[in-house]
């Protein structure tokens, strides 16, 4: 990432009228270095959550530290809790659940396999 690519996100951020929590954890991923960060709107279209942020990492390492410090902060700066955690032993697909919003952390060849964007695809889309 250059110099100017943090303040580019950070702009998109801003504009988006999402919750404060999806945008944190959205630039958390951005943070540890998660890559094609995607957030999906699914408020109207599904009963299971109204978001979706969608990302990979390079590693299963990396997959962790990102599960973890998204875990960490949105506790100790939002006071949001996951009512569930599910992955983390594998690491390959990694999933937070905030009730509002879902958070996916992927392996790049698992995220290939399922493709939850075309799963999707009437949903709105914000691409990171």
């Amino acid at each position: 990432m250059n110099n100017s690519e943090p303040t580019k996100f950070s702009e998109k951020l801003k504009k988006w009228r999402i919750p404060p929590g999806i945008k944190k954890a959205a630039s958390l991923i951005a943070d540890k270095k998660g890559e094609d960060i995607s957030i999906l709107k699914l408020k109207g279209i599904s009963d299971i959550t109204d978001f979706m942020i969608i990302c990979n990492g390079n590693s299963v390492i990396q997959n962790r530290a990102i599960s973890s410090e998204i875990q960490k902060t949105l506790k100790k700066e939002l006071n949001l809790k996951p009512l569930g955690v599910e992955g983390v032993n594998f690491g390959d697909w990694i999933l937070i659940d905030y009730v509002d919003f879902i958070v996916h952390i992927f392996s790049r060849e698992t995220r290939g396999k399922f493709s939850l964007e075309k799963l999707w695809m009437d949903a709105k889309r914000y691409d990171l």
